[in-house]
């Protein structure tokens, strides 16, 4: 095991996605579970905080290492060890990067659904760590339904070792439930064993265009309830649309609010039979259906290209995801863009509509204290009215070290000590990103 110094390779290794830089002692590149247990090993001797990273590419903060601290990055380890076409599973190390892993397998006619939009970069360990989503987890859920096996490092140095081949046990506690979403906190996660799927025979893709975004967000409930086989059912509200028209051409008329963009898939009759009962639902809604996976890309685009769009709207932006009921959804729409509106700072909601996991990006002009102050005022009042509607934190992007303070919004105390007494049994020393959650 070597540890890197390197004030060049450290400073790649010192951020995340939020834009917030740490400070680490050193950059651990495993490539065996051996290297790992060597670095839980030397941390706990010398007192040092570990903290496990993938690509790096999530928005609470959890890879930004504090001080006295050593990154140990898992991209390395990136192999595709089986895949098992008899019982459907896959057999990955956790550097895997998730897009490379969902085109090995369509390749061969098969799915692995959890589909985070930083799929090209991210990795399944760090979707594991997060419990990532993505727009198909509306028909197909998230990561933590296909984890069906770990195998993992604890804060102790030992290994946890579950991954049988079955799609369905009850043997105890499920202490794989647990690794999922746990942020690194209660041990690294080097390998696991994924369930997947035989690819979807059709699908078809629809762009809707509404005039009001109150009337899209009571446009999905009717669509979840009456639409079978939707795959996917993404948002964007007037101020992602104005942003993404501004950064390329779109063909979309001014008076739009919001649009919705649709997939279906399944069977081709079924398909095609669902089609036709959406365009029923819509009415006078105008729609364009994609007939090629050409103009399916394009529709994609338009959604692909809200993040690097916000730009024209300010430089800097606060990301948060939360996740309402379905039923409250177009309340929750219209109440961040009216508190956007109360504050001044421009709220932009996009996301996965079909699961209520919306992305409300607050954007800043600059990082000065006054609207930094004024931001975080606003981002308070997005939380407390989201838990007020019966909503949560965050649906896929977890808490890390940015959501700490607004926990106590939805998890009270004896919630959060029996949290710490779990992380207690699994890394007894405090070493595994011990700054992160609460």
């Amino acid at each position: 095991m070597k540890i890197e110094k390197n004030n060049s390779i450290k400073a790649v290794y010192s951020y995340d996605a939020t834009g917030l830089e740490g400070s680490p002692e050193g950059v651990i590149f495993a490539e065996k579970v051996e290297d790992i247990v060597e670095a839980i090993k030397h941390a706990t001797k010398d007192k040092k905080i570990i903290v496990p990273r993938g690509g790096g590419t999530g928005f609470v903060g959890a890879t930004v290492p504090p001080k006295n601290s050593i990154v140990l990055s898992l991209e390395k380890m990136d192999k595709i060890i089986d895949i098992d076409e008899k019982n459907l599973f896959v057999e990955v190390e956790a550097g895997v990067v998730t897009g490379k892993l969902q085109r090995v397998l369509e390749s061969i006619g098969y799915f692995y659904p959890p589909d985070p939009s930083s799929l090209d970069s991210c990795t399944i360990g760090g979707n594991i760590s997060t419990n990532a989503g993505g727009p198909r987890a509306v028909k197909y859920g998230v990561t933590k339904n296909y984890v069906c096996g770990i195998e993992a490092v604890t804060g102790k140095g030992e290994l946890y070792i579950d991954k049988r081949k079955v799609r369905k046990k009850s043997v105890g506690y499920n202490i794989n439930d647990l690794f999922v979403g746990s942020e690194g906190t209660l041990g690294i996660v080097y390998r696991c064993l994924l369930r997947i799927l035989k690819k979807p025979e059709s699908r078809t893709l629809v762009l809707a265009l509404l005039k009001s975004l109150y009337e899209a967000g009571k446009k999905i409930e009717e669509i979840l309830k009456g639409i079978q086989g939707t795959s996917a059912l993404e948002i964007m509200d007037i101020t992602s649309i104005s942003a993404v028209r501004k950064y390329r051409s779109l063909d979309i008329p001014q008076e739009v609010e919001a649009i919705l963009l649709i997939e279906i898939d399944g069977y081709e009759k079924t398909v095609k039979m669902e089609l036709e009962r959406l365009k029923k639902l819509l009415g006078d809604t105008e729609i364009r259906i994609a007939e090629s996976e050409e103009e399916e890309d394009k529709i994609w685009t338009i959604r692909r290209a809200i993040s690097p769009s916000l730009m024209e709207i300010a430089p800097k932006k606060i990301n948060e995801d939360v996740t309402v009921p379905i039923s409250k959804l177009a309340e929750a729409l219209v109440t961040y863009k009216k508190l956007g509106e109360k504050y001044g700072i421009p709220v932009v909601s996009f996301g996965h509509a079909g699961d209520g996991n919306i992305h409300v990006n607050v954007m800043l002009d600059d990082m000065k204290e006054k609207q930094v102050y004024r931001a975080e005022k606003l981002v308070f009042e997005i939380f407390s009215e989201t838990i007020r509607l019966g909503g949560v934190l965050s649906g896929e992007h977890g808490i890390g070290i940015t959501k700490k303070k607004y926990l106590p919004l939805q998890v009270d105390k004896n919630t959060v000590n029996l949290w710490k007494e779990v992380k207690k049994i699994f890394d007894p020393e405090n070493i595994l990103n011990p700054h992160v959650i609460f």
